[in-house]
């Protein structure tokens, strides 16, 4: 037996289950500590069991520092443990870097990485668009402190409050909040309190008759309103009234742009999917010169949310002066996309089949279809 032979067929020993293998069944963490794969692969295993502190794997050996690198666990884990390494040292990736988050959108597993210093906005392969500073939705032109105040206002149980103030009154006796629902001035508690009282003056129902007005008036509330005496309830009750209609007047048309966004968002992708491919069918006209309707609905897609955070700023903006302006330029800017989101989504249904099956049905003409083409790309450069 030669020397090479004699040093080929030597075994190391297994530094873990001090079981002896030939040295290609053998690694080591770049140190002098040698492991058997089999070993290597379950210490492997019940580091990466532990969460992302297998990043910083060393050799197995308790005096030895030598890293375990990701090209090792490659080689000697198993599959899914691989996997999950993988995304483990992702995350560290991306969470170490200041200028790249992960996108917030839900189930997106993207990150985002930003490289403009003046627009905050930014952009998921997902097609996402949010606020790199504060991670929310985009929401220019409004500043992340508004948008914050704006959204903690939406889910804050102070509007309920203000309902409760501004469309009821405390029972008298048990003080719970009444709401009068009928013309009728003779108010019953709810059981088991069950008290009865009049609506207008808060006074029992036992002293009420014909003698203070009967049923739908109180001749002794009006008197007592005319001496000042419910002036700050009503008062307060008026402000709480037309605080919660200046809310909802401006959280109304927020929600309702939002809606027509998420609209907008799904007919661009049936445009995408579906229509395309119909109009080259029924016009011979390549898609790629039907991407004014694609650009379309993205421009309807961005003004939406663009004007949804305008009602935002108008419901904080507290200069009256900058308020009628701002309102006069949101009403035209809400004008002007009105006309572009009827444009792209009712008209360019007459030129789209009824049914999927239906092929002999008549179309406009290819004149008309230049026609919208036309009308469709200059209402999107408004």
């Amino acid at each position: 037996m030669n020397g090479t032979d004699i040093h080929n067929s030597r075994k190391l020993t297994c530094g873990i289950c001090f079981e002896g293998y030939s040295s290609d069944m053998m690694s080591s963490a770049g140190c002098a500590h040698f492991y058997c794969h089999e070993c290597w692969e379950g210490y492997i295993s019940a580091a990466v069991s532990q969460g992302p502190g297998c990043l910083s794997l060393r050799c197995p050996d308790p005096s030895c520092s030598a890293i375990v690198l990701q090209g090792m666990i490659n080689k000697l884990g198993k599959h899914e443990d691989k996997e999950k390494y993988a995304r483990f040292a992702l995350r560290a990736y991306v969470e170490s870097r200041k200028k790249t988050k992960w996108c917030p959108a839900p189930d997106c597993t993207c990150a985002v990485e930003f490289v403009s210093d003046v627009n905050y906005d930014v952009s998921c392969n997902c097609t996402f668009r949010f606020c790199w500073n504060c991670t929310e939705e985009a929401h220019r032109p409004v500043n992340c402190e508004t948008v914050s105040k704006w959204i903690l206002k939406n889910s804050a149980e102070s509007e309920n409050m203000n309902w409760i103030l501004a469309n009821s009154k405390p029972c008298p006796k048990c003080q719970r909040p009444i709401e009068k629902n009928q013309g009728c001035m003779h108010m019953t508690c709810t059981p088991p309190c069950k008290f009865e009282f009049c609506w207008l003056c808060l006074g029992s129902w036992v002293e009420h008759g014909e003698r203070t007005g009967g049923f739908y008036a109180c001749n002794r509330y009006e008197s007592a309103k005319k001496e000042g005496v419910y002036d700050e309830a009503e008062a307060r009750r008026e402000r709480a009234k037309h605080s919660l209609e200046r809310y909802m007047h401006y959280y109304e048309r927020w929600a309702s742009n939002q809606t027509s966004r998420q609209k907008a968002i799904s007919d661009l992708q049936k445009a995408e999917k579906e229509q395309l491919a119909k109009l080259t069918d029924i016009y011979g006209i390549p898609e790629t010169q039907l991407k004014f309707i694609i650009e379309a609905w993205s421009q309807i897609i961005e003004c939406r949310r663009v004007l949804q955070w305008t009602y935002a700023y108008g419901y904080y903006l507290e200069d009256k002066v900058k308020s009628g302006f701002f309102e006069y330029l949101q009403g035209e800017a809400e004008s002007g996309l009105e006309r572009l989101h009827q444009c792209a989504e009712k008209d360019l249904l007459a030129f789209l089949p009824f049914s999927k099956h239906d092929t002999t049905e008549d179309h406009p003409s290819p004149a008309e279809f230049g026609e919208f083409r036309v009308k469709l790309a200059g209402l999107t450069r408004l």
